[in-house]
């Protein structure tokens, strides 16, 4: 299968029902989670403006564990106690920070990201793992960049099931 990345345009609203559509595609008919997971780290890594990492860490009843991911090498571990996605994975809701610095327990995987975006991915009660993207812009991601990012969050989901 050959994919093309069809470069986004309009409002941000409008670019990301593009990525989305981009998603779906990518995902259909594959239930595999680590190459779903894959997939979508290089499809927004690619398609979003100011970001430095991208990627999954799934949950192994302990703690996340890094998965497939675009960037620098990543933290291999986080307890559900520490940093932004933790917090994302204990709270079940999605963590917006606009300065990791300022962020409680923040873990520098890279020290060259500044702000930080987590969406907790749950099956029902189940904590599946998190979807991460970090950018070395302050306040790089707004509300309707995490409502974008909780839509591509939730293709994944439903590609599992």
């Amino acid at each position: 299968m050959s994919f093309s990345a069809i470069p986004l345009a309009g409002s941000k609203p409008d670019q990301y029902a593009q990525l989305l559509e981009q998603a779906r595609a990518l995902l259909h008919d594959e239930r595999d989670r680590i190459a779903n997971a894959a997939n979508l780290s290089a499809l927004v890594y690619h398609a979003l403006p100011d970001l430095n990492w991208v990627g999954f860490y799934f949950y192994d009843g302990t703690e996340l564990v890094v998965g497939p991911f675009q960037g620098l090498p990543a933290c291999v571990r986080i307890p559900l106690d520490k940093g932004v996605c933790g917090a994302a994975a204990s709270t079940r809701q999605t963590q917006r920070v606009e300065d990791v610095h300022a962020f409680p327990g923040h873990i520098a995987c890279d020290s060259a990201s500044r702000s930080e975006l987590v969406v907790p991915l749950y099956q029902g009660d189940a904590l599946l793992g998190v979807f991460n993207l970090d950018s070395p812009i302050p306040a790089r991601f707004s509300v309707e960049d995490q409502q974008g990012l909780e839509a591509i969050a939730r293709a994944f989901l439903e590609s599992l099931q």
